[in-house]
């Protein structure tokens, strides 16, 4: 199992990570050198354009590729030593994704959508319909949708099923990406809001988007761009202003 961290250590934590694709002899660097910590309880976007690297970081951060240089520590564990089977267990415990395109099974119930993550862990069978209700109680959705197929909810109320199938396992983490791109704004404001109140429980939001209105949702904004993380919009301008003087 997966050791929890202690109360002075972030989150998330990585080092000077790299990531380099090479197909038909052309080598990208996708990210180059990118460092930033993430504490307990913060509500972090992370900004850039596409092809900025924004997606590659997502995936090495939810244990969906490896990087090539760095150090990626998630709550104080250095994921470089850990094994596929000890991966997969982080995934499936300590990350809840949250997806642009939903990822529900449209004809199964929002209680049964929410349950699905249980079904790889040691969860009780007993146990697993009272965890998905409680994940959508924290999401505020009303339990006269509990019973309801996916497929006949609202884009916004997807959604929130979504974060609750995120929640169900306690994760240490929430990745979210681009998590209000296929919303209209009232409804995507919603979801951002259900967000916050997440964070106020002391959860812990890593949020990847292009939007701006989207990221002055969370507490901070991380920016990247061509594959470099900066602290702050005006420290990324000024970096593109020096490269081409």
């Amino acid at each position: 199992m997966v050791a929890l961290p202690t109360a002075s250590q972030p989150i998330i934590r990585v080092e000077g990570l790299h990531r380099v694709y090479e197909a038909e002899g052309v080598r990208t660097h996708a990210l180059r050198g990118v460092s930033f910590s993430v504490n307990r309880g913060e509500f972090v976007a992370i900004m850039g354009p596409s092809g900025s690297g924004k997606s590659t970081l997502m995936h090495a951060l939810g244990c969906l590729d490896t990087p090539t240089q760095g150090r990626y520590l998630l709550e104080g564990k250095d994921l470089a030593s850990f094994s596929t089977d000890q991966l997969a267990e982080v995934r499936a415990t300590r990350i809840g994704f949250v997806f642009q395109a939903f990822n529900l099974l449209p004809r199964t119930t929002v209680l049964r959508n929410v349950m699905l993550p249980l079904l790889y862990t040691t969860c009780p069978v007993a146990e697993r319909a009272a965890r998905a209700r409680a994940a959508l109680e924290a999401v505020a959705l009303p339990e006269q949708f509990h019973q309801r197929k996916s497929n006949e909810l609202s884009g916004g109320q997807i959604q929130r099923v979504a974060i609750a199938r995120a929640l169900v396992n306690s994760p240490a983490l929430i990745l979210a990406d681009e998590p209000t791109g296929n919303l209209d704004t009232a409804t995507g404001e919603q979801v951002l809001a259900t967000f916050k109140r997440l964070r106020d429980a002391g959860r812990t939001i890593v949020l990847i988007t292009h939007e701006p209105d989207v990221a002055a949702h969370a507490d901070r904004t991380l920016f990247i761009r061509d594959g470099l993380m900066y602290r702050s919009a005006a420290a990324m301008q000024a970096a593109g202003k020096a490269v081409t003087s």
